[in-house]
């Protein structure tokens, strides 16, 4: 089904007390998840998730697990000449007390968000002093950016998340109005990729089985 303004999809999310489905065998899920991939944002070009799309991967992020209801997290959509004005900033704080820095090193600074037409930043927002633990509520903002990646790929488009230098500086922080207890769990680049990934060695994950 289509939306009759849009040539997407129209995803219809469930209403409240509406009863889901617990499971949905689906092999072409099971698929995406095990060829999931990210791609490098450098090698992310126009076009980018439309708006629609946009409200789409945010409503999809959100559906994760999440002790106590609390959605410990926000979302800072950086598109357009969003991303060349953030871009600048990033630069003037990176200069500041670093003379020997380079025009291009400069120059790398305000093109980071200019990679992918579409960056958005996940900011964890914890609840401190809660009963929820910190540790949690920032986990439901790391399931948020894992989720809109899978979310994205499903769309068509490519993805990176990063944090850089800049997710931990505190001017940074500063300049986007990050308040206390807030963080940058990513900053999720997406566009269209112009080549495909290559699958990358996967380290073997230690399993035990408990023995009673």
């Amino acid at each position: 089904m289509t939306d009759e303004n849009t040539d997407q999809p129209n995803i219809s999310a469930p209403e409240p007390g509406e009863r889901l489905t617990a499971a949905q065998a689906s092999l072409d899920r099971l698929s995406l998840l095990a060829r999931r991939r990210s791609t490098a944002a450098v090698a992310l070009s126009e076009p980018g998730p439309s708006p629609d799309e946009i409200e789409t991967l945010i409503r999809i992020a959100q559906r994760v697990p999440d002790h106590g209801k609390l959605a410990p997290w926000r979302f800072m959509i950086f598109q357009g000449p969003a991303r060349e004005s953030f871009g600048h900033v990033l630069a003037k704080i990176a200069s500041v007390g670093n003379d020997a820095m380079t025009d291009e090193q400069l120059e790398l600074e305000r093109g980071r968000l200019t990679r992918a037409p579409l960056v958005i930043a996940v900011i964890s927002t914890v609840i401190e002093n809660h009963k929820i633990p910190e540790w949690e509520q920032i986990l439901s903002a790391g399931a948020v950016c894992q989720t809109m990646l899978l979310a994205a790929n499903a769309m068509g488009y490519g993805g990176q998340w990063l944090t850089e230098w800049y997710a931990y500086h505190p001017a940074v922080r500063d300049s986007m109005g990050l308040r206390s207890g807030e963080r940058v769990a990513g900053f999720m680049y997406f566009g269209t990729a112009s080549d495909d990934p290559v699958e990358r060695l996967r380290p073997k994950s230690a399993v035990e089985f408990w023995e009673a």
